[in-house]
């Protein structure tokens, strides 16, 4: 029986262990590049930090599922979109930023795109189990969720 809210189930089992993958992924980066080279590049060094804490969220949060761990999947993975989309823009107009490599730079290109293109699957994702038929409006979206 499909539940509403049910993030992790279907399709979405696939996206939680991607999403998985990336947060250990980026944990053991960022912890690498944190302890053994911080003053290196610390602005790229603590946004894969950043990154990692996001995919964990991310990751549990789809797990959960439910109403609150959905607005916490809504919100993590468009601040991953963001992110992504931020961080890849700026790695490739001014490198200089950069002297190092994060998870999201060049737009993931270092994770095979992944990065780029994982948030649009989520939200996608997180937009289809919302609109199921016969599912209230406190799971649709972060916009449409009742305040308390």
């Amino acid at each position: 029986m499909s539940v509403q809210g049910d993030t992790g189930r279907g399709p979405g089992r696939f996206i939680v262990a991607v999403y998985a993958v990336l947060a250990l992924a980026a944990t053991g980066r960022s912890s690498v590049q944190l302890i053994a080279s911080f003053g290196k590049a610390p602005l790229a060094y603590a946004l894969s930090a950043a990154a990692a804490l996001i995919y964990l969220v991310a990751t549990v949060a789809l797990l959960k599922g439910g109403p609150r761990w959905t607005r916490v999947a809504w919100v993590a993975v468009t601040i991953e979109l963001v992110g992504v989309l931020l961080v890849g823009a700026l790695s490739s107009a001014i490198p200089a930023l950069f002297p190092d490599k994060t998870v999201w730079s060049h737009f993931g290109s270092g994770y095979g795109f992944v990065p780029l293109v994982l948030p649009v699957v989520g939200l996608w994702w997180l937009r289809r189990v919302s609109r199921r038929p016969g599912l209230s409006a406190e799971f649709s979206s972060p916009t449409t969720a009742p305040r308390g």
